[in-house]
Formats: structure tokens, sequence, C-alpha cells
């Protein structure tokens, strides 16, 4: 299997929440938090179904939830012409994001001391950083603590407490998976400190292989994971018959 579709299969893992069922081999999540891949289809096998119908179920399980639809498009979405059907009936695309990988890691040889984060705490920091609503941030919680792999949040401090960035790591046997960067004083190299002192102790947990997810527009961090060695993989997006989703 290729690195690019392990990194698919580990962040569909990853990014698991409670509140996810499967119609006809499309697997459906319905998470309040703010991370559209807890809240979108993603659409997994060809069922049986007709596209206007399993679209149909699919309307009728997002609006019981009391979110919008939206659909992850990504080069293995079945069917496999399910983008261009998609665009006909006149859903827009929006929030593409680029998966990058890592063939190898090399751990520092003196990684940022970080501090752990159990996860109300890791996601109450995120959020506050990002300006989550408090429903938002008890989802992102909910999710990170009840996914099938192990979380591990945390922070990168100054010598005074003060926090300089923070991220989560999920580590699946040899491939660990960076998600939620986020820096609190931008642009001043914290974020990659924190990059690295993860990957090096994802290492030291057996990982040798690395993803991450980064938006297409976001050049800033798409520069700072390609100086750790990060390159592109492929690239996936959402379509919705809504307007554009927040």
């Amino acid at each position: 299997m290729s690195l690019a579709l392990r990194a698919e299969a580990a962040g569909l893992d990853a990014s698991a929440p409670p509140q996810q069922t499967d119609i006809d081999g499309w697997l459906i999540r319905l998470s309040p938090g703010k991370a559209k891949r807890s809240r979108c289809i993603n659409a997994l096998r060809a069922g049986t179904l007709p596209l206007d119908e399993l679209l149909a179920r699919c309307q009728r399980a997002f609006d019981a939830a009391g979110l919008p639809l939206a659909v992850r498009v990504t080069p293995w979405s079945q069917p496999a012409d399910l983008d261009t059907q998609l665009a006909a009936k006149g859903w827009g695309a929006f929030d593409a994001a680029d998966v990058m990988v890592l063939d190898r890691l090399t751990p520092e040889p003196s990684p940022a001391p970080l501090q752990a984060l159990d996860a109300p705490a890791y996601a109450a920091l995120v959020g506050g950083l990002r300006g989550s609503s408090a429903t938002a941030i008890a989802a992102h919680a909910e999710r990170i603590a009840s996914a099938p792999v192990r979380y591990q949040g945390y922070a990168l401090n100054d010598s005074h407490g003060q926090l300089l960035a923070c991220g989560q790591m999920v580590v699946a046997g040899d491939l660990v998976g960076l998600y939620d960067i986020a820096s609190a004083v931008p642009r001043q190299g914290h974020g990659e400190r924190l990059c690295r002192a993860l990957l090096t102790l994802a290492q030291a947990q057996g990982a040798r292989q690395a993803y991450l997810q980064v938006g297409s527009d976001n050049s800033v961090a798409q520069r700072l994971y390609a100086r750790l060695g990060f390159v592109f993989a492929y690239r996936y997006h959402y379509r919705s018959p809504e307007a554009v989703l927040t």
C-alpha cells in the first residue's frame, strides 16, 4: 500500500468521532465540532443505491443532527466520478487541503521540551487560539479522547510557562500523523520546533514515517513542513449543496 493511501486510512481513524455510521458504504460523521473532517461524508465504497437516493438518506441524517451536508472528496472516493456528478448538481467545492508525507523520520539530537496535555485541556487551548465555540471545543475533546487511536497532545512553552505553540500527534504502528499544529506567536519558528520535537517523540514510539494535512492555500505552513522534509501526496476538498461551510 502506498504511503499516501496509508495516510488516508490513518487519518480516518485519527479523526473518528463517536457520532458516525455507515450508509451503503459511505462513512457518515455527525460531530458538532469545528473540524469538517468530523462532520462530513467519506465516500469509501460504491454501494448499491442510486446516487440521488444515497444522498437523500445522508441528507436526512445530517438534518436530524442539525448539521449542513458536506462530502469530502478524495482521489479514492466512490463512485470514481463522484466529484463530477456533484459538480453537475451545482454543489460548490471548497476548503481544499493537501496531505503531505515524510518517508523517513530523522530525530532531533536535542528536541524542545514539551508539556503533555489531557484531551479537555488541549481542546480548550487549541479552541482558544482558533476562536472556537464552547460546543466545538467540547466536541473536539470528545472526539480525540474517544478515537480508536491513542490521543497525545502537547504544548511548547517558554521558560516562564507561556504558550508558544501546541499540536497533537497520532502514532499508529510505524506511521505518525501531526494534527492541529497551532502557534500562539506566529512566524517565530515555534511551530517548526514543536513539529521537530513531536516527530522525535513519535520515532521513539516506533514511528518511521509521517503525514499531515494543510490547507492548499496555506503557503506559510506548507513551507514550514517542506523544511521538515514533507512532500505533497494528494489533495482533497469538500462539496456541499449549501453555501460554503464555516
